[in-house]
């Protein structure tokens, strides 16, 4: 499938319908999957020095990249961009329903009750979790760590739940290993949503754009600064974007 070129990433085209099809298709080498967002743009090209080219290296080597923001697509098709959408959080949930018994899920991140919690969810499932330390990616040893657990355990899924960066340095970590299978996707907070304890907004708030919105006010103290500071930001960068080349398009 091609893809479309927006603010220095080379995203899928693909719809949510496909990329389902895609991730759970038999595979045989990993397939890892990251899905950035206004937050993730905006801290990539703030990002300065030799962490800068780690850190675009990390969303270039993932086998999808995939637009988990509508205000991204919106951006985007005020400069001639048709950047389709595929929310993470959409992404998760539709893949909970194909798996099969006996799947094996691997977790990073979450806590001691994650486990439980996703396991009520999903009967017949096997569920391995482990918990890195904070300050991941400050934390080499305990990033090979986190690669090697995922590696060892072989499993389906890998739902990388340590925030950005941490995760997309881990998923680039674990493909690189000859001996790595399964899907690995990055889903942030998203296992809030996997495991009950967060509810998505309502439909009409997420057509309209307003997702961010209900958010913030959900989490005012953890988010504010996100959205109301960082988040702006895409607005110049997105301004400054060229418009594709009529022969392009």
């Amino acid at each position: 499938m091609p893809t479309v070129p927006y603010l220095g990433l080379q995203f899928d085209a693909r719809s949510l319908a496909d990329m389902i099809a895609v991730l759970t298709a038999d595979h045989p080498a990993c397939v890892t999957v990251v899905t950035p967002n206004v937050d993730h743009l905006v801290r990539l090209h703030a990002a300065e020095g030799p962490f800068a080219a780690r850190l675009w290296s990390a969303y270039g080597d993932a086998t999808l990249c995939i637009n988990d923001s509508r205000i991204l697509a919106r951006l985007a098709a005020w400069r001639g961009v048709r950047l389709p959408v595929v929310p993470g959080s959409d992404l998760t949930h539709d893949l909970l329903l194909h798996l099969r018994a006996g799947d094996r899920i691997a977790v990073i991140g979450g806590d001691g009750a994650t486990v439980g919690e996703l396991a009520a969810r999903c009967p017949g499932i096997e569920i391995v979790q482990h918990i890195p330390p904070m300050g991941l990616v400050r934390n080499p040893a305990a990033l090979r760590e986190a690669a090697d657990f995922v590696v060892a355990r072989q499993a389906r899924f890998v739902f990388l739940a340590v925030g950005s960066p941490q995760q997309e340095l881990l998923a680039q970590l674990i493909r690189a290993d000859p001996a790595a299978c399964g899907v690995v996707l990055c889903i942030g907070a998203g296992i809030d949503f996997l495991t009950g304890r967060a509810a998505r907004a309502p439909a009409w708030v997420q057509r309209a754009h307003l997702e961010w919105l209900h958010r913030l006010l959900s989490d005012p103290k953890r988010l504010w600064r996100r959205y109301l500071v960082d988040g702006p930001r895409i607005l110049a960068l997105a301004w400054r974007e060229p418009r594709p080349r009529a022969d392009r398009q």
